[in-house]
């Protein structure tokens, strides 16, 4: 078949999350032509695929987009699904040009213009936002694949719920949010090891009436969305602690660990024999191991020069790329603050992009 003519476009949106539809909403509210491409078949999609029982750590009063409030009561907090309709119902209110199930495979420059490739499909752009998470990708060590055939392995991106796993005990690797979260769910009905350090914990419970009122109206929308951000000496030395070991712990807290019943374990170092290996030197004799253990990011797609030594993060300021002028990234852990990645933080960020398009 003969490639097809590119289309031309002024901004081409990859991505069509809560990053995406709220660059599309700050550009259509500014009556510029756009196009969002997203690799799902629906919007919401990429919520709607992580485990089953996951609820966000923001009430609900925090997490609508610009223009739409978020459908739910103002104190509770959000379960992926319904995050996942919320995004649905926005793009289409606001009346978004979203194509679905279409996967970006390769973004260039020829002549001056920005090709991006999917498939057989070409559109050439004066404008390219990269609009994706910084978690794209399951990380799993190496070693994973020494682990006998008879364990069953899950990444926390393919869990969704213990129905998945077989009988037995079961070995969750990370400590971090997700694995505490999915090891108490998963110790209702196996033996559980949760492997790992814990980074700290939020010294109070989110679903109380002081953390209602004082806490998470100041960790949300002062410290994390104020005052740990680029621009500031505390977030600029918080910034790459939290990106190479994560946040502490939100609604899981320790003593829920031990009140589940869930032994803690040091960190996994490798496989002895088909089994995993502890730090301690002993070994687990477990059925299943679900690994906690993050993802990361794939820009190796972008076939432009655009990332230093840090080949997994590009070269931006507030997600403006100096040196490929129509170039801008959105969504990314901690873009411009710890708030970026997240609901109540990413408007800010994109609409800061939008404006940026329109002074080029």
């Amino acid at each position: 078949m003969p490639e097809r003519e590119p289309e031309h476009l002024e901004t081409v949106v990859i991505g069509g999350g809560q990053a995406g539809l709220s660059v599309g909403h700050h550009l259509a509210r500014r009556g510029r032509p756009f196009l969002i491409l997203d690799a799902n078949q629906r919007v919401g999609d990429a919520w709607r695929n992580r485990w089953d029982s996951l609820r966000l750590f923001t009430p609900a009063r925090y997490d609508g987009l610009a223009g739409i409030p978020f459908p739910a009561p103002a104190h509770s907090f959000p379960t992926k699904d319904q995050v996942a309709d919320y995004l649905e119902v926005y793009a289409t209110r606001c009346q978004l040009p979203v194509r679905t199930g279409v996967r970006v495979d390769r973004l260039s420059r020829d002549d001056g213009r920005f090709v991006v490739a999917a498939g057989g499909r070409r559109w050439e752009a004066d404008n390219v936002v990269v609009a994706m998470s910084t978690f794209q990708v399951p990380r799993v060590p190496t070693f994973a694949t020494d682990l006998g055939p008879d364990i069953v392995q899950l990444h926390s991106g393919g869990y969704r719920n213990p129905s998945q796993l077989q009988e037995g005990g079961v070995l969750v690797v990370g400590a971090g949010n997700s694995g505490a979260e999915i090891a108490v769910e998963v110790a209702g009905r196996h033996p559980t090891w949760l492997a790992g350090r814990e980074s700290g914990h939020v010294p109070f419970r989110i679903e109380g009436a002081a953390a209602r009122f004082v806490f998470l109206p100041l960790l949300f929308r002062f410290v994390g969305h104020r005052v740990l951000t680029v621009d500031t000496p505390i977030g600029r030395k918080l910034r790459p602690r939290l990106m190479s070991h994560g946040a502490p712990l939100v609604r899981v807290k320790p003593k829920d660990l031990a009140a589940a019943g869930i032994q803690r374990v040091p960190r996994v170092v490798g496989v002895r024999e088909g089994r995993p290996l502890l730090a301690d030197q002993r070994v687990l004799e477990v059925a299943n191991v679900v690994w906690c253990t993050g993802s990361g990011a794939d820009f190796s797609w972008i076939d432009l020069p655009v990332f230093g030594e840090n080949e997994h993060e590009p070269m931006h300021h507030r997600g403006v790329v100096a040196n490929q002028p129509g170039l801008y990234f959105v969504g990314l852990f901690f873009l411009y603050a710890m708030s970026s990645g997240f609901l109540p933080g990413v408007d800010r960020d994109a609409e800061h992009v939008v404006r940026a398009i329109m002074a080029g």
